[in-house]
C-alpha cells in the first residue's frame, strides 16, 4: 500500500528548540504536515551545537543524530525573531498555518510578540499550542525544563530505582522528549478534529511533568490509595507469580516472563524448558502452592535458566504461547526481525549520500510505515517559504543583508 499523508495540507508553524516540542513537529510531518521550523539565523536550533561544538560526535557522513531524531522531514527558515522584519515574516507565515508550536517560556514569547494574542492577531483560527516543563500555571510556570529533569527525575526515577545508592538515570536521550512529543502530536490533531466540528481553534497545552505523571500514574494513583509515599519495591526472589519476573541466562543475558496466569501458562513453560516432573510437583501446583513457595520456586527457575545461553533458551521458547520477551540491546533492536517487518526501522538518506536508519512514530495508517526524510540543514528553505510568501528575490536579498534571515 501507498503511505497515507494523513495530515497533508496542514501546515505547522514551529517556534522551538532542542527535542522534546520539536518532536511533535516531526511526527506531524512524517504524517504528511508541512512543518515549518524557524530558527535563529546565527545559531539555529541549539541542538544543532551539540554536534558542531565538538560535545557530541557525528555519525558517519556528518549525520547529526539529535537534530535528526526530531526535525525529519521539515522545512528549516531562518529568521531573526527580534528583528521587526523578521517577526513581520513570522507572522506572515503565521497567517497561512494551521498550527503554531512553540516550546518557548512565557517571558520570551511576550517579548519576542509571538504569544497567543499576538498570533491570533495574524490569524484568527490558529491552533497555539504549547509545550512546557512544568505546566503553563503554578510557581514554575515560567522555569525552563529538560526531560531528565521535569519528566525523569521529578515523577520517573525513584519508581525505577531498586538497589542502587543514588537514583536510576534516564535510559539515554530525549526518553521523556519523545514520549511528549508524540502527545503533543496527538492533541494537535484533536484540536484540529475540533476546529473543522466547531470553527472554534484551542489553545493545546503539554508538560514534561505532566507526560511523566500520566505515565506513572498507576503508581501515582496506588500511592494515594494506601496513603504511602511511594510504593513498596518488590524482590523478585519474592515474586508473588514466578512467572512474572526476569531471569538471566548461562551467558549473562536476560529473558523477561510475563505470564499473569500462572496456572494456565505453568504446565507448558516447565515442559518446554525440559523439568515437566514440575508440572506435578505438589508445591507448585497451583497460583496458591506457587504463591507460598515462591521463593523455592524462583530458586529453581534460576538454576534452570542459568544452564543455556540467551540465544538457546529465544530457540526454545519460541513456540511457548505465554508472553515472553528476550532483554535486548539498542543495537540488536535495529536487526529485530518483528521490528524490521512491521517496519518499525527505517533507512533515510542523508543529503551527502550516507544512509542511516531511525525508528519511524509509533503509529500506523493501512498497515503501511511512513518514508522518513532527514532534517533540514540550518535555513535550508528560506528563500523557498518566502517566495511562496511572495516575496521576490530583491526584498529576500534586502532581508539577508539588514540580518534579518539567513
Amino acid at each position: 500500500m501507498s503511505v497515507v499523508r494523513i495530515m497533508e495540507g496542514i501546515r505547522v508553524l514551529e517556534v522551538a528548540s532542542w527535542t522534546y516540542v520539536p518532536a511533535a513537529g516531526a511526527v506531524l510531518a512524517e504524517w504528511g504536515a508541512d512543518v515549518i521550523k524557524i530558527e535563529h539565523p546565527d545559531t539555529g536550533d541549539p541542538q544543532r551545537g551539540l554536534v558542531n561544538s565538538g560535545l557530541v560526535p557525528s555519525g558517519p557522513g556528518g549525520v547529526n543524530h539529535m537534530i535528526e531524531l526530531p526535525n525529519r522531514g521539515k522545512r528549516s527558515v531562518a529568521i531573526d525573531l527580534k528583528s521587526e522584519q523578521g517577526r513581520q515574516l513570522l507572522l506572515k507565515i503565521a497567517a497561512t498555518s494551521d498550527v503554531f508550536l512553540t516550546s518557548f517560556l512565557p517571558d520570551v514569547r511576550k517579548s519576542l510578540g509571538i504569544d497567543v494574542e499576538d498570533m491570533r492577531a495574524a490569524n484568527p483560527d490558529i491552533i497555539y499550542v504549547r509545550g512546557s516543563g512544568q505546566g503553563p500555571k503554578g510557581p514554575e510556570a515560567a522555569r525552563g525544563g529538560f526531560d531528565g529533569c521535569s519528566f525523569w527525575a521529578r515523577a520517573v526515577a525513584d519508581i525505577i530505582t531498586r538497589d542502587e545508592e543514588w537514583p536510576a538515570p534516564p535510559p539515554g536521550p530525549a526518553f521523556g522528549d519523545l514520549l511528549g512529543g508524540m502527545t503533543i502530536a496527538g492533541g494537535i490533531c484533536a484540536a484540529l478534529f475540533h476546529r473543522q466540528r466547531t470553527g472554534e481553534a484551542l489553545v493545546v497545552d503539554n508538560s514534561l511533568l505532566s507526560t511523566a505523571m500520566w505515565a506513572t500514574s498507576a503508581s501515582v494513583l496506588a500511592a494515594g490509595l494506601f496513603g504511602v509515599s511511594k510504593l513498596p519495591r518488590g524482590d523478585r526472589a519474592l515474586s508473588p507469580n514466578p512467572l512474572v519476573n526476569t531471569y538471566r541466562t548461562g551467558d549473562g543475558r536476560y529473558l523477561s516472563l510475563m505470564m499473569l496466569q500462572g496456572d494456565r501458562f505453568w504446565p507448558e513453560l516447565v515442559t518446554a524448558i525440559g523439568h515437566p516432573e514440575l508440572v506435578e510437583d505438589p508445591r507448585f501446583a497451583d497460583g496458591a502452592s506457587r504463591f507460598q513457595n515462591r521463593k523455592e520456586c524462583v530458586g529453581i527457575l534460576d538454576e534452570i535458566f542459568a544452564t543455556k545461553t540467551f540465544e538457546e533458551w529465544r530457540a526454545i521458547l519460541a513456540g511457548v504461547e505465554g508472553v515472553w520477551s528476550p532483554v535486548q540491546t539498542s543495537g540488536e533492536l535495529l536487526e529485530d526481525p518483528q521490528a524490521l517487518a512491521n517496519g518499525y526501522v527505517r533507512e533515510v538518506q542523508h543529503r551527502g549520500g550516507t544512509t542511516f536508519r531511525m525508528v519511524p512514530s509509533p503509529l500506523q495508517f493501512n498497515e503501511t510505515p511512513p518514508d522518513l526524510v532527514a532534517a533540514p540543514d540550518h535555513g535550508e528553505h528560506t528563500d523557498e517559504v518566502l517566495t511562496e510568501l511572495g516575496l521576490d528575490m530583491d526584498e529576500i536579498l534586502d532581508l539577508k543583508v539588514k540580518g534579518a534571515i539567513l
